[in-house]
């Protein structure tokens, strides 16, 4: 896993799992500490997650909401955006552009 960017827009890539939900987190809560506004989390190099670190987004959103910022996301890839439909966490996260429509549930 890799992270770069600044406290407004940090880029995610590789795979966030439990071997890397420790470094994620300390870099997502050192940027939401040290910054004001939105932190875009652009996850367009992300290659996958799991629950760990589904949990990590989630407790940086929890931090963010507390800090009076919102954790956005941008470029979710298609299978995470299933992911965050199935668990419907989409209706919590800010996601940039939305949902694709191909990964919401039919009606």
């Amino acid at each position: 896993m890799h992270i770069r960017g600044d406290d407004a827009q940090l880029v995610v890539g590789g795979r966030l799992d439990v071997r890397s939900a420790a470094d994620a987190r300390t870099v997502l809560h050192s940027a939401l500490d040290e910054g004001d506004g939105d932190l875009v989390l652009d996850l367009s190099e992300l290659d996958s997650w799991d629950a760990t670190g589904l949990g990590v987004i989630m407790g940086a959103h929890r931090k963010a909401g507390r800090a009076g910022r919102r954790l956005v996301l941008r470029g979710v890839p298609p299978q995470m955006q299933r992911l965050l439909v199935a668990t419907r966490l989409h209706r919590i996260l800010a996601i940039e552009g939305g949902i694709a429509a191909e990964c919401l549930p039919r009606l």
